[in-house]
C-alpha cells in the first residue's frame, strides 16, 4: 500500500495576533494504515501516574535536582523496521516519473509506526549511556 502524504501549514502569532512565523509540516496519512498489513502493531508509551509520583517523591527525599526534556522532533528521528512507502507529494510531483513512489528509511509524523520507531531509537541510545529498564 502506498501512503498519501500532505502538508500541514500553521501560523504563528504574537500576542497582538501578527503572524510571526510560518511553520509547515509534511506528514503522512497514517490513518489509511491497517494493522497486520500495513504495520504489525500500534504503540504509544505512557507513564503511569503512580511512577511519576513515586519519581518524584524520592528524587525530592535524596534532594537530586529533576530536569524535564520535551524533544520536538521525536518522531522523525526513528529508522523504520518495515518497508514504508510514499506517493509523491502534491506539487512536488516528478513529471517524467509520475507513477513512482518513495520508501521511507525514517519515520514521518502521521505513521503509525513513529511512536515504536522512536522509542527504540531513544532506548539503544539509552543503553549506550548505561541506563537501564
Amino acid at each position: 500500500m502506498v501512503i498519501k502524504l500532505k502538508w500541514l501549514w500553521k501560523n504563528k502569532k504574537d500576542e497582538d495576533q501578527t503572524v510571526i512565523r510560518n511553520k509547515a509540516r509534511f506528514v503522512a496519512k497514517g490513518y489509511a494504515q491497517e494493522e497486520g498489513i500495513d504495520f504489525e502493531e500500534s504503540f504509544a508509551p505512557v507513564v503511569r501516574l503512580e511512577a511519576v509520583w513515586i519519581f518524584i517523591a524520592y528524587a525530592a527525599h535524596k534532594s537530586f535536582p529533576i530536569y524535564q526534556m520535551d524533544v520536538k522532533t521525536e518522531f522523525l528521528n526513528g529508522p523504520l523496521k518495515e518497508e514504508v512507502y510514499v506517493a509523491q507529494p502534491d506539487g512536488f510531483v516528478d513529471p517524467d516519473h509520475s507513477k513512482k513512489v518513495y520508501r521511507l528509511r525514517k519515520a514521518l509524523y502521521g505513521l503509525k509506526q513513529a511512536p515504536r520507531a522512536w522509542y527504540d531509537e531513544l532506548s539503544k541510545f539509552l543503553s549506550s549511556k548505561g541506563f537501564t529498564k
